[in-house]
């Protein structure tokens, strides 16, 4: 069943209060909120790359509150423990039995604050949780609960005690984007209200964690005329082929532009998605899977400017069949 003109049409109106709810707490970025709510209805996670003191907790607690949601966050450090993200089981006496205490993870959206500063081992107890919902402890699974998003940040300029992600834990995240510094005006805005944390500001739920599931299902019926997925694979060969690039995109990171390009077109009020749904989100949903080549990356280029590249020298198509 696809989606018709009337759900795209709600889809839009709902997505679109969203938004506004969380830019009364993150003033001024109205596409990194966009992007979280794209992800979050896509099924993805999402990866900041950026700055300390940039909003990156509060679009956490701004989204989980939007959405009637719990949210947590964990610091990553060099000393924490899976168990410390997980959970664990503590051998109870009075039942003589082990009992599950949950961890941080389980809540709807988690912050991964620098989680490049963990041990690869300590990153690694994400991998399961974000591929599939749900974590292994001592051969139980346990289902985290939907909706569920991780937020994971790292900061770009300190890189002394910090551990590189995997390309593999790369590829778990939908996206990657950076919420940046304010404008001038939105710098203002901010300032006049410097006697008001934004931690202690609760905002009015604008949906439930139902609605959020519906919305999530509905953005999977969007049509998608075989000449996107076309385009979307010659998108990704191209990526492969590249001269600086030592490891493309994967099909995982195809499909996942399908999936984000599918809420966007819904989230623009259209029941299918068009080539320009596909180029605004080519750069957050990509660039963070390829690899370059050594040489490459030590002349400067970046996987930003190859996607960049490559969109100029893909065609799109220029007509798709009647919905």
């Amino acid at each position: 069943m696809t989606m018709t003109p009337e759900q795209a049409i709600w889809f839009s109106e709902t997505f679109a209060r969203l938004v506004t709810n969380v830019e009364k707490v993150v003033m001024g970025k109205t596409f990194v909120i966009r992007l979280g709510f794209t992800s979050l209805l896509s099924g993805g996670h999402l990866l900041l790359e950026d700055f300390p003191g940039t909003g990156k907790t509060s679009l956490a607690r701004a989204m989980a509150q939007t959405v009637q949601g719990t949210s947590s966050r964990v610091q990553f450090t060099p000393d924490l423990l899976p168990g410390d993200i997980t959970g664990v089981s503590i051998f109870d006496q009075r039942t003589n039995d082990f009992e599950f205490h949950h961890g941080p993870i389980f809540a709807n959206i988690v912050l991964a604050d620098e989680i490049n500063r963990a041990s690869p081992k300590t990153q690694a107890a994400l991998l399961e949780v974000m591929e599939e919902g749900r974590v292994t402890v001592d051969g139980v699974s346990h289902d985290v609960g939907s909706p569920f998003m991780v937020i994971a940040t790292q900061n770009p300029i300190e890189q002394a005690g910090t551990y590189r992600l995997p390309e593999a834990q790369l590829d778990r995240f939908l996206m990657k984007t950076s919420i940046g510094y304010p404008d001038h005006a939105s710098t203002l805005r901010i300032l006049e209200g410097a006697e008001t944390s934004a931690h202690t500001v609760t905002l009015n739920s604008i949906v439930t964690a139902e609605v959020v599931l519906s919305m999530a299902a509905l953005a999977r019926t969007v049509h998608v005329d075989p000449s996107i997925n076309d385009y979307i694979s010659r998108l990704v060969d191209a990526t492969r082929s590249a001269v600086e690039v030592r490891l493309g995109v994967s099909v995982r990171g195809a499909l996942a532009l399908v999936r984000a390009s599918k809420t966007l077109a819904a989230a623009n009020g259209r029941h299918y998605v068009i080539p320009d749904d596909v180029k605004a989100l080519a750069e957050p949903v990509l660039a963070h899977r390829l690899v370059l080549d050594p040489e490459a990356e030590f002349e400067g280029v970046t996987t930003s400017s190859i996607i960049a590249q490559i969109l100029i020298e893909t065609p799109p198509p220029s007509d798709r069949q009647a919905v």
